[in-house]
């Protein structure tokens, strides 16, 4: 996630997240611990882009981790987040910041962070294509999705 997003999010930069992460695996492997450190990763945070959600996409690839969840972003009482969602301005600074409001939109952020799901290929493919960054789609190892469609699955049925 860009700087700009974490700051407004009132978050570290990612080196911070980075340097807790090896200080937490040095003491679980210190002591014989076996506890995970799981991201929380949201969606279609006021301030957001979809060129955001690519370069937090491409962070989740760069450390290899896939999120089984993904929180979409709803406005709560009493955050500054909330504020910035409805009125379109950093209440910090007064200046005006980009929302995400259009469902298709926060379809296509969400698919980013979750690139890996066959259900979210076309999505993936679709914002990539808008971002023109084309070169993250195909076999190569930086690629988040092939430049075919997955296979689809056969529901299984029941008795």
């Amino acid at each position: 996630m860009s700087n700009r997003v974490l700051d407004l999010m009132g978050k570290p930069r990612n080196e911070v997240y980075e340097q807790f992460v090896r200080r937490y695996e040095n003491t679980n492997s210190r002591t014989g611990s076996k506890q995970y450190c799981v991201p929380y990763l949201i969606s279609s945070h006021p301030g957001s882009t979809l060129k955001d959600a690519v370069a937090l996409a491409e962070a989740v690839r760069d450390i290899g981790y896939m999120p089984e969840q993904v929180q979409d972003f709803y406005p709560t009482p009493s955050t500054v987040s909330t504020v910035m969602y409805y009125t379109g301005i950093d209440p910090r600074t007064m200046k005006p910041v980009y929302v995400p409001k259009n469902m298709h939109e926060k379809h296509m952020q969400r698919a980013l962070i979750q690139y890996k799901l066959p259900e979210n290929h076309a999505l993936v493919c679709e914002a990539l294509r808008l971002c023109g960054r084309e070169d993250l789609i195909g076999t190569g190892p930086r690629c988040l999705v092939s430049d075919r469609a997955p296979a689809q699955r056969k529901k299984q049925h029941y008795r």
